[in-house]
């Protein structure tokens, strides 16, 4: 399929949502001797299909060359343990899961949502691509197979009798260059009842909160329900059930089952998220492809705050090594001439550098030593955590500098 043409009907992609530069892969974090050899860049500009409305990036980078070793640890973040725990309370409740229930994981990290289930003695599976990642799964106890997930991996799992009760899918959807086998996938995996939940950012938070630095290579699709439905029903799934969540900025979780078979009602949710987006321009050609000129504004509004700081002599570093982080600070052109370097608590980045910026990454004791005047917090996200952690900075009268959706000083 050509860059040019939609990832899910093929249409073609006349429209661009944002156009961001070039990057490196966002999570091409660098060591000291690549310090001195060329990197990689490739292109941020996403277009928008005017048939399906699908957001999208082309994939110019392989999913092996990205995910195969790869350097995100989701048990990093208490806020994001907390709420996997949660998801897992809800769901054993609601579809009354049990020890001879099944639960299967895509992309399942290092066991950071399954261990509640295991706890609660339901078996369960992992299914992750990223081979160093999975070990940390495997050492919790939590069985893992190391496959990139689609069609033929759901087949294999269905031929050996390991259909599915309940499949999770946090954060993946989006990661996807072939989305139309990658959904398939689930419709092979479930039992005739089974239930799919899929959480993702939603385009509409992107569109109205200016969270353009969750656009990366890894990230090949930005999604709304709208869309979504249409992707799922083309694949024998029907969404009963929808919820907006506050993680990574504002997401969806979405409940999908077999058309054919599955036996829950749908919910008046569904409707009312799809007539928000109608109503917010997310099915709007016209309002989509306006981003491009409010996240130029952005752009211009955080350097323009931290040029100011850098004038008045004050210090500047960064907290939180992130994929996001590296797509505003390329864009930005935010180097070590702002930054002093960003903090990060897990050890397989430090004493790394980021991707394209080179800012050194360092343990967060290094704020305590260096004492800096401003605190820029690149996983805005989890922003409340970071500042709690970090509150001692004003001690000195240190202050944290939140840049999306707009540049905040708190």
């Amino acid at each position: 399929m050509s860059f040019y043409q939609c990832r899910f009907c093929g249409s073609e992609l006349k429209h661009t949502f944002v156009e961001l530069g070039a990057t490196p892969l966002a999570n091409s974090y660098l060591k000291k001797e690549d310090l001195e050899k060329a990197e990689m860049f490739f292109s941020l500009h996403v277009r928008v299909c005017e048939k399906c409305f699908l957001v999208q990036l082309p994939a110019l980078e392989t999913p092996e060359n990205i995910f195969s070793d790869y350097l995100y640890f989701s048990s990093y973040s208490d806020t994001w343990l907390e709420h996997a725990k949660d998801y897992c309370a809800k769901m054993t409740e609601r579809f009354g899961l049990d020890e001879n229930s099944f639960v299967v994981e895509v992309a399942g990290n290092d066991g950071y949502l399954l261990q509640y289930f295991k706890e609660k003695n339901i078996p369960v599976l992992s299914v992750e691509p990223a081979a160093n990642v999975a070990e940390v799964a495997v050492a919790k106890g939590i069985p893992t197979i190391v496959k990139f997930f689609g069609a033929a991996t759901a087949r294999e799992l269905a031929d050996e009798g390991r259909q599915a009760d309940l499949t999770a899918a946090n954060n993946v959807l989006a990661h996807v260059p072939d989305i139309n086998d990658f959904v398939a996938g689930f419709a092979i995996l479930l039992k005739p009842e089974g239930v799919a939940t899929l959480e993702f950012p939603h385009l509409l938070n992107m569109v109205e909160k200016n969270q353009f630095d969750t656009i990366y290579h890894e990230h090949y699709s930005y999604l709304s329900l709208t869309t979504v439905e249409k992707i799922f029903a083309a694949h024998g799934l029907t969404v009963f059930d929808v919820e907006q969540l506050s993680t990574h900025g504002g997401s969806l979780r979405v409940f999908a089952q077999k058309t054919e078979t599955g036996k829950y009602e749908i919910s008046e949710a569904v409707e009312k998220t799809k007539t928000l987006e109608s109503e917010s321009g997310l099915t709007d050609i016209e309002r989509l492809t306006r981003y491009d000129e409010q996240v130029k504004k952005t752009k211009r509004d955080l350097v323009e705050k931290l040029i100011e700081i850098k004038n008045e002599g004050k210090t500047i570093v960064a907290y939180g090594a992130a994929a996001k982080g590296n797509t505003l600070l390329n864009y930005c052109g935010i180097k070590t001439d702002f930054l002093d370097y960003v903090c990060d608590a897990n050890p397989n980045k430090q004493n790394r550098f980021l991707p394209g910026t080179r800012v050194p990454i360092v343990a967060p004791e290094k704020i305590r030593e260096t004492r800096p005047d401003y605190v820029l917090i690149l996983p805005w996200n989890i922003a409340d955590e970071i500042v709690r952690k970090n509150e001692f900075i004003r001690e000195w009268n240190g202050k944290f500098i939140v840049p999306i959706p707009s540049v905040k000083i708190i």
